[in-house]
């Protein structure tokens, strides 16, 4: 079996191969077909057009955004496409202001089915500040609208992409497999709501690494159905930490399986490495996750397990079903914001299994810190402070 690592350098190589082992020689300047960088023309019809022209093309094909304010609507850009397709971004593309805008789809820029598409650059700006005042108002809003989703994609490179104000998820990966995201920006207020950074689900072979990411809610969420997913060189905060869940939202329902976190660095996050799950009965489950290598500086809960998750108090009152096994910590350090450092709150119905710390360092203004278990059971190895609570 190839190791994580060296399968997603691999993936990389490969991936880069096929973008570069031809010039694409066909371009194409969303100008030309109408697109106004003044940023108050609606520019989706041209942009429909433009990615229509290259979708149908027979030879590798260019897909080019200049230097200007695009005004978007909701727009999808569907496949399967007839030959790879280079989308590359020098201007911005933004949202109408009006919090109603972008309608009932629950998207505003969506890639559908598309395989072989190499994404470059960009900022993309959802003006989401209204739509989070609604909310906050607890006013008749709209349903949330993810910025930028792909849907039943493959083969994807994504990099140098900047995502801003999102209304809801700033970045959503459903049903794809072998994606590529590196070098990201995504940037939303702390107090903006569910305004997470990536939310992956029912998807394999994703990579993210070199980004930052400051949102209002988790940097990167990772939801039923992720597989193989690796994770390096996050700066992660404002937002509420690297989270796997919630789990266990329905009584069937695929698990987590094979997920690192690597190389990352939290600074006053709300959670650091989380899992968590509902209280109630599921067949889920989360195993083979690494975390690993990681800076925690002043962080609120640097290492936490919930099975008893209950945001906006819509507790379940049962117990988890959600099968955690096989979760290991290795060097993370830092410091914490709270006294309980590490806070694994397991199931008592499923308890956890093969849970690992190893060479952990955490503080609490520059005292000892503390470790909670519940229902969870594994070993240490190495320093581990604060001491390990693990029967």
């Amino acid at each position: 079996m190839v190791k994580p690592a060296i399968s997603c350098i691999l993936l990389f190589i490969s991936f880069t191969s096929f973008f570069q082992s031809s010039n694409a020689t066909f371009n194409i300047n969303v100008i030309s077909f109408g697109a106004k960088p003044d940023g108050k023309t609606d520019s989706t019809k041209p942009f429909l057009q433009a990615w229509a022209s290259a979708c149908n093309s027979r030879n590798p094909a260019t897909v080019y955004v200049p230097r200007g304010r695009f005004l978007i609507k909701s727009i999808s850009f569907n496949g399967p496409c007839k030959t790879r397709i280079v989308f590359q971004i020098d201007g911005t593309i933004v949202a109408p202001s009006s919090y109603w805008s972008l309608g009932n789809s629950g998207f505003w820029i969506l890639f559908y089915k598309v395989n072989k598409l190499s994404l470059h650059g960009g900022t993309f700006d959802a003006t989401g500040a209204g739509y989070w005042a609604c909310r906050k108002a607890g006013k008749n809003c709209p349903p949330p609208t993810r910025s930028i989703s792909f849907e039943g994609a493959s083969n994807v490179i994504v990099s140098g992409l900047k995502s801003i104000n999102s209304r809801f998820f700033h970045i959503a990966i459903d049903q794809s497999n072998n994606i590529i995201f590196r070098k990201l920006k995504i940037s939303a207020p702390s107090w903006s709501p569910n305004t997470d950074g990536l939310h992956i689900q029912s998807s394999r072979g994703i990579t993210i690494s070199k980004s930052a990411i400051g949102t209002g809610d988790d940097c990167i969420s990772i939801g039923p159905g992720t597989e193989n997913l690796w994770i390096e060189g996050i700066t992660c905060g404002p937002g509420h930490g690297i989270s796997i869940g919630s789990l266990g939202d329905h009584l069937v329902e695929d698990g987590v399986r094979n997920v690192t976190v690597t190389d990352s660095v939290f600074t006053r996050t709300q959670n650091g490495v989380r899992i968590k799950t509902w209280a109630r009965p599921s067949n889920g489950f989360a195993r083979s996750i690494r975390f690993r290598n990681i800076l925690m500086q002043s962080v609120f809960n640097p290492i936490i397990i919930d099975q008893n998750y209950c945001p906006d108090y819509r507790c379940p009152h049962q117990s988890s079903g959600v099968k955690i096994r096989g979760v290991t910590y290795k060097n993370i350090k830092g410091t914490s914001a709270t006294e309980i450092a590490v806070n694994l709150g397991c199931s008592p119905s499923k308890p956890c299994t093969g849970i690992k710390l190893q060479d952990i360092n955490l503080t609490y203004f520059n005292k000892t810190a503390k470790a909670y278990c519940k229902n969870a059971h594994g070993s240490s190895r190495g320093i581990v402070v604060p001491s390990s609570c693990l029967s």
